[in-house]
């Protein structure tokens, strides 16, 4: 068996921390209209202090703007100008900045490597509890997003957060839906693993994931998720380092964007690489740098079979792609060679069954019932 763990050595670029959401469990968050949005030349300053420090992913996370907001269009063309900047410096973005319509999508594939969004959970319950004031958490909206980049060839990085009120039942459900997604196009990379810590400005007090039902749903995600798809788990959310070996046994392989830091678990600092380089040798693992889009999906044997931009494409050659090439999470990849043969601009394709979620969103104060236009 192989012993090889991978991580994205990542740096974060936050152009706004402000979010109409507002998640009981958030650390990250401020009101809208209350933080001033990360000006180009200072996200420029930071990333050009960053070149040749062995940085390749610049994580976009951002929060959200309302999709009814008049400054809806501004907030994601500086989005868009922070990727394009990274991409300029030499860096291959990944963007997290919440639910997108899908002519969003579509342009922000063309200057990402990857893109992402947490499905969370898909019952409909945490929406009168954790997420009772943010509607864009809505089950449905969050499924809609996976299909989305399905049908436009976007390598997606997912995942479910764990301990905020669900069931376990109700964990192993959105597991299987989201392997219903990616059975259908064969785009999702990764699924993220992501228990719940108490941070010191939310305002939901919960206890802490058990680490027996940690490892639980390690195990049960590697029996309902494909082989091709990796688990992921963030190792500063871990109770404690040798913790670490146990999710790994149980099938984890990969520790995500490494970087100064979590900037939605601030209280929780990434581990140095070093230190987790020593301690996985020591349990016979090997730890090793990845790109934010995994191989299947960025190399093929002649350009047709490039999932990605010719452009982005091109910002691999000074990478040692042969040292970053990951194997199979268990077994051989079922991934199609070229699952995303349509134009991104073909008709519309039926979504897949679900899990039945939820139907309705609840209003907002400021803007009423939520929606999101296809366009």
């Amino acid at each position: 068996m192989d012993r090889i763990v991978t991580y994205s050595p990542a740096y974060t670029i936050v152009p706004t921390y402000e979010c109409f959401n507002r998640c009981a469990y958030c650390n990250f968050r401020t009101d809208p209209g209350q933080d001033e949005w990360l000006p180009l030349t200072v996200a420029r300053d930071r990333l050009q202090a960053i070149q040749n420090t062995g940085v390749i992913e610049i994580l976009i996370l951002s929060g959200e703007v309302h999709p009814d907001s008049p400054r809806r269009a501004a907030w994601f063309e500086h989005i868009y100008q922070l990727c394009q900047l990274a991409l300029s410096l030499g860096f291959l973005p990944h963007t997290n900045a919440g639910p997108l319509t899908f002519a969003e999508m579509a342009r922000l594939k063309t200057v990402n490597a990857s893109l992402g969004l947490m499905l969370e959970q898909v019952t409909p319950r945490l929406l009168t509890t954790v997420h009772r004031h943010a509607p864009s958490k809505a089950p449905e909206k969050r499924l809609e997003q996976l299909a989305w980049a399905g049908e436009l060839g976007i390598p997606f990085t997912t995942g479910v957060l764990l301990g905020i009120g669900e069931t376990i039942a109700e964990r192993r459900e959105s597991l299987a839906a989201i392997a219903a997604i990616h059975e259908r196009w064969g785009h999702i990379q990764e699924v993220i693993l992501q228990p719940h810590r108490q941070g010191h400005t939310q305002t939901w007090v919960g206890p802490d994931l058990e680490p027996r039902d940690f490892i639980q749903i390690i195990a049960d995600a590697r029996q309902i998720l494909p082989p091709s798809i990796t688990i992921q788990v963030p190792p500063n959310l871990l109770p404690d380092p040798t913790f670490l070996i146990a999710c790994l046994e149980a099938g984890a392989r990969d520790l995500g964007g490494l970087g100064p830091k979590d900037e939605v678990n601030p209280d929780y600092p990434h581990p140095s690489v070093p230190d987790l380089q020593t301690q996985l040798a020591a349990a016979g693992w090997q730890l090793l740098p990845r790109l934010p889009v995994y191989p299947q999906y960025a190399l093929g044997v002649s350009p047709a079979d490039w999932i990605l931009p010719v452009a982005l494409i091109s910002k691999l050659g000074s990478r040692p792609i042969s040292n970053l090439n990951l194997p199979p999470a268990t077994g051989p990849s079922t991934t199609p060679s070229s699952p995303f043969d349509s134009p991104a601009d073909c008709a519309p394709t039926p979504a897949p069954k679900f899990p039945t979620v939820i139907r309705a969103t609840p209003a907002t104060p400021e803007y009423g019932e939520y929606s999101r236009p296809r366009s």
